[in-house]
């Protein structure tokens, strides 16, 4: 009976329906530059980046790298804590939920030939203004244009092409 109600207390507050995780792929080009990997979802075709529902054996952050591994073939550096939480109307087969999702930024060093998604949606690194312009989601997109600024605060104070530690 304890361990219910501390799992109870574990959990946080919340108005949606139910709840993903997202990763946020980042890299630096040569020069400095951010770059973000976006792709298409495979039903609306809308652009979005790699989320899914929490897994029981996983922790939220390493569960959001396996997504992003999953559906579109990255591997790198999650942070472990989220940065924010956005929220979007999820299409479920009869109706519309409300999903909160937390967002770890993952700081891509590999891109794999082959993954369980591959083929299955469009995908393209593109420029941090670029990527926030074809994103949907209005909280989503503040997240990443605060996080492109807190990048390049410390990126000026240590050099572009370090990267701070996630």
């Amino acid at each position: 009976m304890v361990k219910k109600k501390e799992k109870e207390k574990k959990k946080k507050p919340t108005v949606a329906d139910a709840r993903q995780v997202a990763a946020l792929p980042y890299k630096r080009t040569r020069k400095g530059a951010l770059k973000f990997l976006i792709m298409t979802s495979r039903g609306t075709r809308r652009f979005v980046i790699p989320k899914g529902w929490p897994m029981k054996r996983l922790r939220d952050h390493d569960a959001a790298a396996r997504e992003a591994f999953e559906e579109a073939g990255v591997r790198g550096k999650i942070q472990r804590l989220p940065i924010g939480v956005y929220v979007y109307w999820k299409r479920m087969s009869r109706v519309f939920k409300l999903v909160e999702v937390d967002l770890f930024p993952l700081r891509v060093t590999r891109q794999a030939k082959e993954w369980p998604e591959k083929g299955q949606r469009a995908m393209a690194w593109l420029k941090a203004q670029d990527a926030i312009l074809l994103l949907d989601e209005p909280m989503l997109k503040t997240l990443v244009k605060e996080f492109v600024e807190q990048m390049e605060a410390k990126g000026a104070a240590v050099g572009k092409k370090k990267e701070p530690a996630p």
